[in-house]
């Protein structure tokens, strides 16, 4: 890369600490800004993490003509807002998932992004992990025969109050914080699910504290998966085909890679992977795409089958459709 692409941060979310200590890592990368709804905020955060300048409120980042790209790490309720407004200000950008749990807000944003010549990311940082590389080669070069089934999982302790993302009018829930994953494995390993059914646990909030999810792909393929708030940290994933399993223990942080393969007869065989860290990747990979080098990234398709997914799961739960069992 001839220079390295100049950032902005729009928000001063924990989320964006781990994308700045990837950022650190990598000479395609510069955080020339950071923006925070308050000045002195934002130049705190400025200061601990070494970004020259501050700004005390998004618009005033997004004004910044130093920035090329920005990073928004906003809660889910202002994704589609704060991107289109970057766009508009002529910035690529790169947003946190979930983009939207609205196909139509996915199609709006990418098409202006078209239009204006501008890069438009969803930000799932695994993808871009050396582990799920493997893993997607794996099943794609039959390693384990036909794929059939997909399991997996993502819960953590949240707080039992004050986080955002416990806030419905923010958008906030377990499936659209860490069981989007799950489900953006799914796609990944086995295409858009043709069918799909939801059952979600509502908490005083008014957000999913829990969902389980079963989604049906095309040539028999079958994913179930669980996410949570309030519960242990579990991260896990399992792709079961016709010849062996392969089993994924850290799929999401990928800080620990290990990928197992066991099969029929039961012997087991560790597939190496290198260490790596997931965010520098996503940023190289932006930048790559903004300078119009070649580059793998997650673009409109991705994120539009993503969204439907999501939508589609949310609208299954909605009406709580089950059948009550009594002794």
């Amino acid at each position: 890369m001839s220079r390295p692409i100049r950032w902005g941060v729009l928000s001063t979310a924990l989320i964006a600490t781990k994308v700045l200590r990837g950022a650190a890592l990598s000479p395609e990368v510069d955080v020339v800004a950071v923006g925070s709804r308050g000045l002195d905020r934002a130049q705190a955060f400025a200061t601990e993490w070494g970004i020259p300048r501050a700004h005390g409120s998004y618009d005033d980042l997004l004004a910044d003509d130093e920035v090329e790209a920005v990073y928004l790490p906003l809660p889910n309720g202002l994704h589609h807002e704060w991107t289109m407004r970057a766009l508009q200000a002529g910035k690529h950008v790169l947003c946190e998932k979930p983009y939207s749990k609205r196909p139509v807000e996915v199609e709006e944003a990418f098409a202006a992004a078209a239009a204006a010549g501008l890069v438009l990311s969803e930000a799932f940082m695994y993808r871009y992990n050396p582990q799920t590389v493997r893993v997607a080669q794996l099943v794609r070069d039959g390693a384990i025969g036909e794929l059939r089934t997909i399991a997996a999982s993502f819960s953590w302790p949240t707080p039992p109050t004050g986080d955002v993302r416990l806030d419905a009018s923010l958008e906030g829930g377990s499936l659209l914080d860490v069981g989007v994953y799950c489900v953006s494995a799914a796609r990944l390993l086995a295409g858009e699910p043709t069918r799909v059914s939801g059952l979600s646990l509502i908490g005083p909030t008014g957000v999913d504290i829990g969902f389980v999810g079963l989604l049906e792909h095309s040539g028999g393929v079958l994913t179930h998966f669980d996410c949570g708030f309030h519960l242990p940290d579990r991260s896990h994933l399992e792709v079961v085909g016709t010849d062996a399993t392969i089993r994924v223990s850290d799929p999401w942080h990928c800080l620990a890679p290990r990928i197992v393969v066991t099969t029929r007869d039961l012997s087991s065989y560790d597939v190496e992977v290198g260490i790596a860290q997931s965010y520098q990747l996503e940023l190289e990979e932006v930048g790559r795409a903004i300078r119009g080098e070649a580059h793998q990234l997650l673009g409109v398709d991705d994120a539009l089958g993503q969204s439907r997914a999501v939508a589609a799961l949310l609208s299954s739960a909605e009406p709580r459709t089950t059948v009550t069992l009594r002794p």
